[in-house]
């Protein structure tokens, strides 16, 4: 690569903490590993990845152990993206002027990987919408009753996002000692922002702005990760492209076995499927030639058709997977001095030659996973549990003896006994004096803080444990 991307490089790969003193090198304190490095430790060992085992990926309160959830589905973004990253930094010569690359490139990519659905909430996407809805439902006396909210301070909460929410988690929710959360690099959390601009500067037309990937809370919070690594709102961190590729390729491939392991559709309705939403296109046709090929070998053998389908999934597996990878880190390479300029608005796999394989495989999904009848029902108990507890909560954090005191004693008994269920860490950055938000806007933040920290299971226990104190939710889904 050039001299100027490799500049560019210096600064995308930063290794300072936003914590006064902390190491800035790359092996401070005696350490081993570099900073990056240490950033996916850090998160790997957080309570929160543990909680992904536990939150849907598609399948809502599966009882199958083999069909993924959040952490699953995240261990392998995380493993997708670590692989690019290799290839990126030992056969594409990507930063070939920085030693440290060949380190901190992966790290990075499976740093940003594991901790992409962090932030989610209990059953998965729809867990963001149903969030969002309670929202637009008691807007009036939520929202737009008090005048100390901006429009921008709203829309963090009528278009609920996941992504801001984990770098909010990592950056504020997670306590170790003091308001820095994980400390992760200024590498790291530039890299983990998908859609690096407010909720006031949503556009659905470009890529980078099609959601928002931070609150207001963390406005400030953002202007020193661009600083830091010579980003600028609606500019994503080059290796983020990377992450959200490796993202699509995993939920797509990955939902589609999946959803032949829960009996939904076999392995020869997937390849007939693909092979007619894209006829003529050479990667689907080579993918699905060799599975099927495979396949016809596979059924020489004393299989039953549930080991048949099984193995013959694991196959089209690797070799969709394979064939998109390498189709998305062509267009990496190709595209990196765009990125730079901060002018690149396509997703790599769409921009790739692996577009229509991907396409093909989202609609084999929507039409055979995502919208069958199972799915659907659990997602209306989802629907219906979250704002039960929305409800719960909303009124456990409002009903206290002083408006502008977080702290001050509840006014009952049952709102007491709800608010002590709050977790003791968001509680502390709720009623901190040293938070600079509004009331309003905090109480509202403490709801979805909580909500979204949730696993699915520990999300229905609780809304039957408030219904059996006495709470009984208002909302109507």
């Amino acid at each position: 690569m050039s001299q100027d991307l490799d500049s560019h490089w210096h600064r995308w790969l930063e290794p300072g903490r936003r914590r006064p003193g902390s190491g800035q090198g790359p092996t401070s304190l005696g350490q081993p590993r570099t900073a990056i490095e240490r950033d996916y430790d850090r998160v790997l060992f957080s309570t929160p990845v543990r909680r992904m085992a536990d939150k849907t990926q598609v399948f809502p309160l599966d009882r199958l152990d083999s069909v993924r959830t959040r952490l699953t589905h995240s261990h392998e973004v995380a493993n997708l993206a670590r692989s690019v990253g290799i290839d990126l930094v030992f056969n594409q010569g990507v930063a070939a002027g920085l030693p440290q690359a060949k380190r901190d490139v992966p790290a990075l990519l499976a740093t940003i990987g594991l901790a992409h659905d962090i932030g989610n909430p209990p059953f998965g996407h729809q867990g963001e919408d149903a969030i969002a809805r309670w929202f637009e439902i008691n807007r009036h006396q939520v929202l737009d009753d008090d005048l100390t909210l901006t429009p921008a301070m709203k829309q963090d909460f009528l278009r609920f996002e996941g992504n801001a929410q984990a770098l909010r988690l990592l950056t504020k929710l997670q306590l170790i000692n003091d308001d820095y959360g994980l400390n992760l690099t200024l590498a790291s959390l530039a890299g983990l922002v998908k859609y690096p601009v407010a909720s006031d500067q949503v556009d659905p037309g470009r890529v980078t702005r099609q959601k928002h990937g931070y609150f207001q809370s963390e406005r400030t919070l953002m202007d020193e990760v661009w600083a830091g690594t010579g980003l600028s709102t609606g500019q994503r961190h080059p290796l983020t492209w990377v992450m959200e590729a490796c993202d699509d390729i995993a939920y797509s491939v990955l939902d589609a076995e999946d959803a032949v392991k829960k009996g939904l559709l076999s392995f020869s309705d997937t390849i007939a499927f693909l092979r007619h939403e894209a006829p003529a296109d050479p990667v689907v046709a080579a993918v699905c030639d060799a599975a099927a090929e495979e396949h016809k070998a596979y059924r020489q053998e004393r299989l039953s058709p549930d080991e048949l389908n099984d193995i013959s999934m694991q196959t089209f597996r690797i070799r969709a997977i394979g064939a998109l990878m390498e189709a998305i880190g062509e267009v990496f390479i190709e595209s990196l001095p765009a990125m730079a300029e901060g002018s690149f608005e396509r997703e790599l796999v769409a921009a790739s030659r692996g577009g229509p394989l991907l396409v093909a495989l989202k609609a084999c999904n929507w039409q055979h996973a995502y919208r069958h009848k199972s799915v659907l029902r659990v997602e209306l108990t989802g629907l219906t549990v979250i704002h039960g507890l929305m409800d719960a909560f909303w009124f456990a954090i409002t009903r206290r003896q002083e408006r502008n005191d977080p702290a001050s004693p509840r006014l009952t008994p049952l709102a007491d006994y709800i608010y002590q269920q709050i977790s003791e860490n968001y509680r502390r950055v709720f009623e901190s004096p040293d938070n600079p938000m509004p009331i309003r806007y905090r109480e509202v933040q403490l709801l979805t803080d909580m909500i979204s920290g949730m696993t699915d299971g520990f999300a229905v226990n609780l809304y039957e444990e408030f219904r059996e104190v006495g709470f009984r939710p208002t909302t109507q889904a």
